[in-house]
């Protein structure tokens, strides 16, 4: 599944990896276990929902 990602200072979505979306999601929430978070933002953007965490947007399709 691609992640695609979006600050909310941006226009472009940007295709990015589980390994860069780990270290957006440690960057806009550092008290938080990573891991877990990722799998919560896999599992709502496959059921085709945008989840916002922080100043970053995440979904699975453009």
């Amino acid at each position: 599944m691609d992640i695609y990602t979006q600050y909310v200072y941006e226009k472009k979505w940007i295709k990015t990896s589980q390994k860069d979306a780990l270290r957006i999601i440690e960057e806009e929430m550092p008290e938080t276990d990573a891991q877990s978070t990722l799998s919560y933002i896999l599992a709502e953007i496959k059921k085709s929902k945008m989840v916002t965490l922080g100043g970053c947007r995440f979904k699975s399709t453009i």
